[in-house]
């Protein structure tokens, strides 16, 4: 199958194109670069080519003669979303539909979105896929919005599938040090302490990014009618922790570390997800990876490589420093579009 992934320099796309390419797809990537200098570790054996645009600029010429689209290239995480909230509607919303739209219209036959578990934002009890969305930030928005508006555009000829993943962790070279168990991950080991500054109560559904990964092929290989117009929630239920359990689970990871905890502050988010519907309905997809084994697989990696903590701390790895860097620097403008290269003579 060729497939088009968008985000292949991202954390989970750089593992996404691999998957798929193991698994004997013909894969092209687009990225617009963001975070390009950000590689950790030599962790993948495969790559696609990819084109550097933007998904704003990509046009039906782009994806014409695509099986599929993987799209996983938006702004990333909430306090990008609360930093630059009318530019993160403009690429995550907009961008992502006209993408869908595309796509439709080149005769692409199958669309699969990453969206988030973050859609749910407060809720009571356990949620599922049929559980009423409360998105609390503009990132969240944005995934119910596209949600929203591409489920509908499924026909005999084009069939959309979201996958709403739970909050990824794991080692990718494309490393994010700014999701919760890899930052606790990173103080474990640069700092020896996890201080807490809240109490932990908030749940949170974790997956392995490796996980997702795998979710993205089963997604692609699945049988049309087992996947036309359906939304997944990806992991696994008896993966739901409370942030301070996850403290303890790094802390433990990590010998020497000493795990504290505050008062109850800040985020109220806090949701348990069923994962139910893709355990039994998405063939081949089962969870390989837990809490203890991702921190152990980050231990192992970090002592491999020696981190230290301006790597850590540093902008390579945490998307807002990254971006915002790019933005003090004037090397994209207030739209987060590419200026002129520097040193360029065009």
């Amino acid at each position: 199958m060729k497939v088009l992934v968008t985000g292949t320099e991202g954390y989970l796309g750089c593992l996404v194109a691999a998957e798929l390419i193991r698994d004997g797809h013909d894969v092209t990537g687009v990225d617009t670069g963001f975070y390009a200098q950000g590689w950790l570790y030599n962790g993948v054996d495969l790559g696609a080519m990819t084109l550097r645009k933007d998904i704003r600029n990509l046009t039906v010429e782009d994806v014409r003669g695509h099986d599929a689209i993987v799209h996983m290239a938006e702004l990333s995480n909430d306090p990008l979303g609360a930093l630059i909230p009318n530019v993160t509607y403009d690429v995550n919303h907009k961008g992502s539909v006209k993408l869908a739209e595309l796509a439709k219209q080149a005769g692409v036959p199958r669309f699969v979105y990453m969206s988030s578990c973050s859609v749910y934002g407060v809720a009571d009890g356990v949620v599922d896929e049929q559980s009423q969305v409360n998105p609390q930030t503009a990132y969240a928005e944005c995934k119910a919005m596209v949600e929203r508006d591409v489920l509908p555009m499924g026909d005999d000829n084009f069939s959309p599938t979201f996958m709403r993943n739970a909050t990824a962790y794991g080692a990718s070279p494309r490393m994010r040090f700014d999701i919760v168990l890899n930052n606790l991950s990173g103080l474990a080991y640069t700092t020896k302490k996890i201080a807490m500054t809240s109490d932990g109560t908030p749940w949170r559904p974790l997956v392995h990014a490796l996980d997702i990964a795998k979710s993205i092929r089963c997604a692609i290989n699945a049988p049309r009618e087992a996947v036309h117009q359906q939304i997944f929630n990806v992991g696994k239920t008896e993966h739901n922790w409370r942030v301070r359990e996850i403290a303890e689970i790094v802390g433990a990871a990590f010998p020497g570390c000493e795990v504290t905890f505050g008062d109850n502050a800040g985020d109220n988010r806090s949701y348990k997800v069923n994962f139910d519907k893709i355990a039994s309905q998405l063939p081949g997809y089962a969870s390989d990876w837990d809490a203890e084994r991702g921190a152990q697989q980050l231990a192992e990696v970090f002592t491999t490589i020696d981190l230290d903590e301006a790597t850590f701390t540093g902008r390579g790895h945490t998307r807002l420093k990254q971006l915002e860097h790019l933005m003090r620097t004037k090397q994209i403008d207030d739209q987060m579009f590419w200026t002129k290269p520097a040193g360029s003579i065009l």
